[in-house]
């Protein structure tokens, strides 16, 4: 493995060598313990000082929690409605509120009853290049447009580690 700032990089399976997907092999980019504390201190940070109470927090690409933080005065509810974007960020590859969007198409409207997701904005996906490397999400400011600016606020924190 190797540790490169706000990512690590992992080759699976067999030795690997020139054409992975020939081999059986294949390299996956993973965010880090480090790069995920750092994006939800920084949107913990932004709502504070702007002066709302929230939760933050990241999760991977499969949706896996990686890092929370809640301010000890946000409501209960934050928590969960923190993670549920970051999921629905992660999982779809886009932001909470694209997808807020897209289920008020005729035919998609099914997707937000899926488990775990989250149809409010407030979500930012992690990516390098257009490889999703998970999700971002802050529950608790007063509408879902100050939520997502201060995920965007916690991504930017690690946003040059992210190459």
């Amino acid at each position: 493995m190797t540790v490169r700032l706000g990512i690590m990089t992992v080759a699976a399976g067999l030795a690997f060598a020139g054409a992975a997907s020939a081999q059986g092999t294949m390299a996956s980019k993973l965010l880090t313990a480090d790069a995920a504390n750092a994006m939800v201190m920084g949107a913990l940070a932004q709502c504070q000082k702007d002066g709302y109470r929230v939760s933050a927090a990241v999760v991977d690409r499969g949706g896996n929690l990686l890092a929370f933080i809640r301010d000890p005065t946000a409501g209960p509810h934050t928590a969960e409605s923190s993670r549920r974007k970051a999921f629905t960020s992660a999982t779809f590859g886009m932001t909470s509120a694209a997808f807020t969007a897209l289920t008020a198409n005729p035919g998609a409207g099914g997707l937000k009853d899926l488990t775990g997701v989250f149809a409010l904005a407030g979500g930012v996906p992690i990516k390098v290049g257009t490889d999703v490397l998970g999700g971002i999400g802050v529950g608790g400011a007063p509408g879902g447009d100050k939520d997502e600016a201060c995920a965007s606020a916690g991504l930017q924190k690690v946003a040059d580690q992210l190459k």
